[in-house]
């Protein structure tokens, strides 16, 4: 599971964008205060995957922090600021970070972002139960066979298996599929399932790994 590092000193905006990442499958450690994340990074520099950094902060300016933390560690840094000026960006990019998102935006553009930059630095696989996941290749195995996935179905594999024991909703599932249009029909994500069943051979009727959760969506319970 990838552990996101939130700087955001809007409680809000934190508890918005913490419970969005964690309902994608993040762990996410959230501070308010520049120098106590600083502190935790110190710390645990190691177990973070990405840095979430916004720029208006009590103690220090986001600048500083950035490159406090560049001092510390090559971890990727998002910089999500409402400063959404050219020579704020430059800077930024200047400074280490790298991507800048303007508030406000959507949240799941933040997950596209993240995802984008994970595929990019990510290189150990993953290995859940039966499966591994190989970022690098955007293959999924099963038992040490690769998996003949499309894109959608790739992604939404990759979804279950970092949600595994969690009930997800097909909206949730629709939205968490960067390949699938935003205003599909949920249906659509049926129609993903069942291809995706068949291909990893599970038996809707006595599943192993993926189980209908009546009027909701689907659980992964393999």
């Amino acid at each position: 599971m990838h552990h996101i590092l939130l700087i955001e000193d809007d409680l809000e905006m934190q508890t918005l964008i913490s419970d969005y990442l964690e309902n994608y499958g993040f762990k996410v450690s959230a501070f308010a205060r520049p120098k106590e994340a600083l502190e935790g990074l110190k710390r645990s520099k190691d177990s973070f995957s990405l840095i979430v950094l916004d720029l208006m902060l009590p103690e220090m300016d986001g600048f500083d922090v950035c490159k406090a933390i560049r001092a510390l560690s090559s971890v990727p840094i998002i910089i999500s600021s409402a400063r959404g000026a050219l020579s704020d960006k430059i800077l930024g990019f200047e400074l280490g970070a790298d991507d800048y998102l303007a508030k406000p935006y959507e949240p799941r553009e933040l997950v596209i972002r993240i995802n984008a930059i994970l595929r990019r630095t990510t290189h150990q696989n993953q290995v859940i139960g039966d499966f591994e996941i190989d970022e690098q290749k955007m293959q999924i195995s099963i038992e040490g066979y690769p998996l003949d996935l499309t894109q959608i179905e790739y992604e939404l594999m990759r979804l279950f298996l970092r949600n595994r024991g969690k009930v997800m909703s097909r909206e949730l599932l629709c939205n968490g599929v960067d390949a699938i249009e935003y205003n599909s029909k949920e249906r659509a994500i049926d129609m993903h399932v069942s291809n995706l069943r068949h291909k990893i051979g599970d038996d809707p009727k006595e599943p192993k790994y993926i189980k209908s959760v009546w009027g909701i969506g689907y659980k992964f319970i393999g």
